[in-house]
This record gives structure tokens, C-alpha cells and sequence, in this order.
């Protein structure tokens, strides 16, 4: 019976030790491969809202808004998913080699009598910067938007041009 009982304790064990294994991978992954994504999202003052608003106070403040960049012989192409907006909740500016995606998602309710059981989804403004891996012609970008993916096409610029000064 002891026998039994320390074996079971030693596949629990290992079931455990798997299951942390793979919460420890999905999460170092998370963190390495959409860190840049995590994005805050801001609500209006606090101050001004009516007690009866149906705030979003208590749903979350953060999210994922996921990317990806990817460059061609003449252009770096971003695209960002932005579930719940429309073409029309964003802007976007360059500024040197940055991208700069903002938007708002709004809040919508259908009924104000029912309960929600899971809030995960972040409402709100937001902003998210995305370093460029080269200059580009901000004066020939383009942004598109369809099923909830901003794609922005940036042609590529000069290269910066190395200067070398001489030490007197």
C-alpha cells in the first residue's frame, strides 16, 4: 500500500513538473516574442463621469495588440491587429524611425441589464511605437485596413551615409 502510494506521489509529481514546464514556456515566450505588443490602454477622466456610466473602470488595462514587420526589396511593410476598430479609430505618424499606431477602442453595450461573467477584452486609448529597422519615405506611406489588420507600407529611404572624421 506504501508502495502504491509513493509512486502515485511520484506521477503526480511529474504531471505537476510537466504542466509548470509548459505554463513556464507559454509565458517566457509571452514575454519574448510580444512584449513590444502589450500595449495600455487610458480612459477619460474619472472625474467627469456620471455614477450611472457604464465605465469600463474595472474591465482590464491592458492587451495584445500582436505584429508584425516585414521588409521587401523596397519597402517595410507593418501590420498590427486592432480587433473592434475601424479604419476610421486609428492614426498613424512617422517620426524618424519610429511608427506610431493610436487609436480608441470604445465600449459598446447592447442591453444595460445583463452580466458579465469574463471581461479580458481593454477599451480605451492607446498608443504603440514600433521601431523601423531602416529609414523610410514618410511622404510615400500608404495604410490599409481590412478585417481588423492595419497594414502600413513604408518605401524604404537613403541610408543614413557614414561620415568619417578625421582625429587632428
Amino acid at each position: 500500500m506504501l508502495d502504491s502510494l509513493k509512486e502515485t506521489g511520484r506521477a503526480l509529481g511529474r504531471e505537476i513538473g510537466r504542466a509548470w514546464d509548459t505554463l513556464s514556456d507559454g509565458w517566457h515566450e509571452l514575454l519574448s516574442r510580444s512584449g513590444n505588443a502589450l500595449t495600455h490602454f487610458t480612459h477619460g477622466d474619472k472625474r467627469k463621469r456620471k455614477e450611472d456610466d457604464l465605465s469600463p473602470d474595472g474591465f482590464p488595462h491592458w492587451s495584445l495588440l500582436a505584429g508584425e514587420m516585414e521588409e521587401t526589396r523596397n519597402d517595410v511593410l507593418v501590420r498590427v491587429e486592432l480587433p473592434g476598430l475601424d479604419k476610421d479609430d486609428c492614426e498613424i505618424t512617422i517620426d524618424g524611425n519610429m511608427l506610431h499606431v493610436r487609436g480608441e477602442k470604445r465600449f459598446e453595450r447592447e442591453t444595460s441589464d445583463s452580466t458579465y461573467h469574463v471581461m479580458e477584452r481593454a477599451y480605451g486609448s492607446f498608443q504603440r511605437a514600433i521601431a523601423l529597422p531602416r529609414n523610410v519615405r514618410a511622404d510615400k506611406a500608404s495604410a490599409s485596413f481590412r478585417n481588423g489588420v492595419l497594414t502600413v507600407r513604408l518605401p524604404k529611404g537613403e541610408q543614413e551615409s557614414v561620415r568619417r572624421i578625421r582625429v587632428d
